[in-house]
């Protein structure tokens, strides 16, 4: 018989590990190749570099938190919502965040060195509409909300919950953003693309 308890324990230590890991060596693999930073901070103070800060105070949370569950009992902290605390829902979220990881490692893969984290003001690279963009403006954004929402259904708890109300608040902020940047960018490229795909999926 699964414990899926622990099952669940141990693959979300194992996964956020695994994207701390995959997400710096792909940019300093980036880096290397290209000789630039494909992560853009944006400057100190401004929106977009609060977005990232608190982004990165949530992601580093969640991997101490996942990582210390495996070895101390801790729930308790975290204001477990026992309703939906089952083998099921927590199946259906482990599931759904490999389901993100797929996207997200697809899309990587789709832009390759135009890969960029934050908004970058060079235009001298093609606008990417084709592949996953050609179905919404924000794939990877989508992928990492469908992560979010896996996070949730795999650990049920208060703070998974503010976890994915605070994460899709920031990445819908950082949407906005980005697309304000790429608008002055492309100019009429991005307007014309802007009427023929939707910002998400709808």
């Amino acid at each position: 018989m699964f414990d899926i308890d622990l099952i669940s324990r141990h693959f979300l230590a194992v996964y956020f590990l695994f994207i701390a890991v995959h997400y710096a060596s792909t940019a300093i693999g980036l880096n290397s190749r290209t000789s630039k930073s494909h992560i853009q901070y944006g400057e100190k103070g401004s929106a977009t570099w609060w977005i990232r800060q608190v982004f990165n105070l949530f992601r580093g949370a969640i991997l101490l938190i996942c990582i210390a569950r495996v070895f101390y009992p801790i729930d308790t902290w975290l204001g477990i919502i026992e309703p939906l605390y089952t083998p099921w829902v927590l199946s259906i979220g482990m599931l759904t965040m490999l389901v993100s990881l797929g996207f997200v490692s697809y899309s990587h893969a789709y832009m390759r060195q135009d890969w960029r984290s934050g908004i970058d003001s060079d235009n001298s690279r093609a606008l990417l509409t084709k592949g996953p963009f050609s179905h919404s403006r924000n794939p990877m954004f989508l992928a990492i909300m469908l992560g979010q929402l896996g996070l949730f259904l795999a650990l049920p708890s208060l703070f998974t919950l503010v976890c994915l109300l605070v994460g899709v608040a920031m990445v819908h902020a950082q949407a906005i953003k980005e697309e304000h940047a790429l608008n002055e960018l492309y100019d009429k490229d991005y307007q014309n693309y802007k009427t023929q795909v939707p910002r998400w999926l709808f």
